[in-house]
């Protein structure tokens, strides 16, 4: 293949016998040899399982035998979440020797699907702050910084070292990554997926979820993800997906953001903004209900005491092994009371269902994903100032990539659905998609 092709489209080139599982994930392990090197994005590439899968899959396909439409289709799985016979090192040297049992249930629901395992990617330690050695593709000197914790996940879909990949979001962990490399994320509601086999940092907030090149992608994964037990919509995300565009939207643009946001920001927002109202869409001005500063700090508060509740003994026998952004979040979790703790979850619980009342008049809310595009340093991951309000109200959130931005860096939004309503938040994804035409390429795309 010339060029990677999307996971929707070469799922379905598997399912006509015009592509097959063994070529897709050759030149995915190609690809990961020639470029991940420098981008190192991979913790652990299982090229000899991915291969002997593949070949599995490619016989089963000449027979006819497939088992779902992401019947050969290789995916990267985040290095918190179990797969069964690698390690799950969560990015720390405490973990080394760590061998998964078996496959988390989200990994077990998509080799079910026929889906191939490529290996694990890449993420900051224990998920949380310190910055990983993963690079940022769009970045020309490699000096950008690719967000954080999903940094693996999202370069080795932008690098086209992968269709898809698995990652996951605590404070903005989809959604920043995803903004910074320029592809787009799905964090589901809170819940919907299962988090057992997955390293934890805060119960309350975790959400596993995919990352993809478009939304279409990201609409077969879900197919896929959500547990069969899943109330679904009266028609599925792919079905919503064709219908699309029978009606215009009518976004609620979210007040209060783009004040946090950079000039080059504000001014990709502004185009953003510009073609969706072009191509018929409502934008209707909506009043953030709190200060994303005090929503950063509460979330902070929570995650900070449940972090250090997981960690607390191997903290105490092993603090030198952890990173210094980590080591400031579990010394502060430990230092919170019980009193302040309550509080801030009493003050998620008023915040919850404030959220889910900004959506009453609205398809989806929109708002940017970040407030500046991938900062040009290594030593940060990125703000959580415009996720994390969303992964504090546990409703899903698309991101997307809208623009190259004027330092020539992807520019992402965010849309907020519903609680539940993924099906109907990717549809209308897909009609932002479209109206943006986001067409550009990092340059390792294709190498």
């Amino acid at each position: 293949m010339s060029d990677p092709v999307s996971l929707y489209q070469g799922a379905f080139d598997i399912q006509k016998g015009r592509l097959t599982p063994t070529t897709w994930s050759d030149d995915c392990l190609a690809r990961i040899e020639r470029a991940d090197p420098q981008l190192r994005a991979w913790a652990t590439v299982d090229g000899d399982a991915a291969r002997q899968t593949a070949e599995v899959r490619t016989r089963e396909a000449a027979q006819g035998m497939f088992h779902g439409l992401l019947h050969g289709v290789p995916l990267g799985i985040k290095d918190i979440i179990d797969v069964a016979g690698l390690p799950t090192k969560a990015g720390s040297p405490l973990r080394e020797e760590h061998v998964a049992a078996s496959d988390a249930p989200l990994v077990a629901r998509l080799r079910d699907a026929g889906a191939i395992i490529l290996g694990k990617t890449v993420t900051v330690e224990f998920a949380c702050f310190d910055p990983s050695p993963t690079r940022n593709p769009w970045s020309p000197d490699l000096r950008h910084t690719p967000g954080g914790s999903s940094s693996g996940s999202a370069v080795a879909v932008a690098a086209g070292m992968c269709p898809g990949a698995i990652g996951t979001q605590t404070g903005g962990s989809l959604v920043r990554p995803a903004a910074y490399c320029g592809v787009a994320t799905l964090k589901p509601t809170f819940g919907q997926l299962s988090t057992q086999g997955i390293v934890p940092v805060s119960y309350h907030f975790d959400h596993p979820g995919p990352m993809a090149r478009c939304v279409q992608d990201l609409a077969l994964l879900w197919e896929y993800l959500r547990p069969a037990d899943t109330n679904r919509s009266s028609m599925s995300a792919l079905s919503l997906l064709e219908c699309a565009a029978m009606r215009p939207l009518r976004l609620g643009w979210l007040e209060g953001f783009v004040e946090y946001a950079d000039a080059i920001m504000r001014e990709a927002m502004e185009a953003a903004l510009g073609k969706l109202r072009e191509a018929g869409t409502e934008i209707v001005p909506v009043r953030f209900p709190e200060s994303l500063k005090q929503i950063q700090t509460r979330h902070r508060q929570i995650m900070a005491v449940e972090a250090a509740a997981y960690h607390r003994g191997s903290f105490a026998t092993h603090r030198a092994q952890y990173g210094p952004m980590i080591t400031s979040l579990l010394d502060d979790g430990l230092g919170i009371s019980g009193v302040d703790y309550a509080n801030a979850l009493a003050w998620q619980r008023q915040f919850i269902p404030r959220m889910a009342e900004l959506l009453a008049d609205c398809d989806a809310l929109i708002a940017p994903s970040t407030e500046t595009t991938a900062p040009p340093t290594l030593e940060t991951t990125g703000s959580n100032l415009f996720q994390a309000p969303f992964s504090c109200a546990g409703l899903p959130v698309v991101g997307l990539p809208c623009a190259l931005a004027a330092d020539a860096m992807p520019a992402a939004v965010q849309l907020v659905g519903r609680h539940g309503a993924e099906d109907r938040l990717l549809a209308v994804a897909a009609r932002c998609e479209e109206q943006f035409g986001f067409r550009a390429q990092n340059p390792w795309f294709a190498v």
